[in-house]
């Protein structure tokens, strides 16, 4: 107890002093040459993060230091960023400004992992050879000193090294009985398949046991694909009379169920669309009520750029992001306000331009996300950018001034 109480007094202490407590060495990463087209550093901004060797690993992190589960303003951090220098950057931006928490990529869509896992279905399928951060522990006690609460983001159904590694989980091709693949070659593995489900709630479990604070799950469907290109896929563990919808359904009700014992949050990533559409499943199994009544939180992904022409009236989604989604989320609270204890709702918003589609999105069309949803008293959400790269001009200060806003080609009228 004296060992614990002494290393929590040099916890405190770092973050009074500088927040600058970091659980980590200059161990090398294998993997970061294959990330440099992803991945940038400058020596300026990693030594301005002050690094003190002290070792925290079995220290019980106080809850006091980490931000309420309800008020999440988070950035997605992919495996890669997260194990390399790149991390110290975004801690740094983080300590600057309101971010109070990563969603991190535990299981990705490629199937690989953030660290070594001692899940035995990841160690046979040879998910252990291909891990982005071994050093995972440490820089989860990094973001723990900082205040920083950890998320695990774990892709269930997308999986393409599960699915050849164990084609018997796997959707199959109709015609050959070899591999289905998507419009992109991509393997999928069977939604259908309770193994698959359990996989994922398994590495959640670990994760958890590592420092994680709370588990969210993304891919957590079937294949969006044209109908044509489903006709050809054949799911070998569909049970007669069985939809994509039950399937969804009661795995989402099987990983809240199998975690519960964990008391931290289980979280659901869904498209956008779910909120709004108020007929079928989208052709992927996913049906607003059925996360909202079992998950913790729900993260509808309102990205502007994803909705169609006329959606919600305007002709160009993308060019009005506070329109799209204060309209998404409208919908999103309406559907859940007749659902006693029914998730919180914490969107994902667009943190990148998409292709060459006007307009760029600068911290103005980023901010006007979020005053969207703060305006319908959303006080959560996490920012999305694939490559993990943030405009700092889009967040607050942690002062709390609102960033100013200097409109591009969007704005907050016309268009429809």
């Amino acid at each position: 107890m004296v060992v614990v109480r002494q290393a929590g007094v040099l916890l405190l202490a770092a973050l009074i002093s500088s927040r600058g407590l970091f659980a980590q060495d200059g161990a090398t990463h294998d993997s970061l040459d294959q990330a440099a087209a992803v991945v940038t550093t400058t020596a300026a901004d990693e030594v301005k993060v002050l690094l003190r060797p002290v070792e925290i690993h079995y220290v019980q992190q106080e809850d006091v230091l980490l931000p309420r589960a309800a008020n999440i303003k988070a950035l997605y951090v992919n495996a890669w960023a997260f194990g390399s220098p790149k991390l110290w950057q975004l801690v740094r931006l983080a300590d600057e400004t309101e971010v109070n928490a990563f969603v991190i990529d535990v299981k990705d869509d490629t199937g690989c992992l953030l660290y070594p896992s001692s899940v035995p279905t990841a160690q046979q399928i040879g998910a252990n050879t291909c891990v982005r951060a071994k050093d995972a522990r440490a820089r989860l006690d990094t973001l723990a000193a900082h205040g920083i609460y950890a998320i695990a983001r774990i892709v269930v159904a997308k999986d393409p090294l599960l699915a050849e590694r164990k084609p018997a989980w796997s959707v199959k091709e109709r015609d050959t009985g070899g591999l289905w693949r998507d419009r992109i070659h991509i393997a999928w593995v069977d939604a259908y398949n309770d193994s698959v489900w359990i996989y994922s709630a398994e590495l959640a479990r670990e994760a958890v046991r590592l420092g994680f604070q709370e588990v969210q799950f993304d891919y957590v469907r079937f294949p969006d694909e044209p109908r044509e290109r489903m006709a050809t896929a054949i799911f070998p563990a569909h049970r007669p009379g069985e939809t994509q919808r039950d399937a969804v359904r009661a795995h989402v009700a099987l990983m809240k169920e199998r975690l519960r014992p964990l008391g931290v949050p289980v979280t659901f990533d869904i498209f956008g669309l779910t909120a709004s559409v108020t007929t079928g499943d989208l052709g992927i199994g996913q049906v607003w009520e059925d996360f909202v009544r079992v998950a913790d939180v729900v993260l509808p992904m309102v990205y502007p750029s994803h909705y169609y022409r006329g959606a919600f009236g305007y002709a160009w989604p993308n060019g009005q992001p506070y329109h799209i989604v204060r309209s998404a989320l409208t919908d999103a609270l309406h559907r859940s306000r007749p659902l006693p204890g029914s998730a919180e709702i914490r969107p994902f918003l667009q943190a990148f331009t998409l292709g060459r589609r006007l307009p760029r999105y600068t911290p103005f069309e980023i901010r006007e996300q979020i005053r969207a949803a703060e305006d319908l008293g959303i006080t959560s959400w996490v920012l999305w950018n694939p490559r993990s790269v943030y405009q700092r001009g889009s967040l607050r200060p942690k002062n709390g001034a609102e960033p100013p806003a200097t409109p591009g080609l969007s704005g907050t009228s016309g268009g429809q």
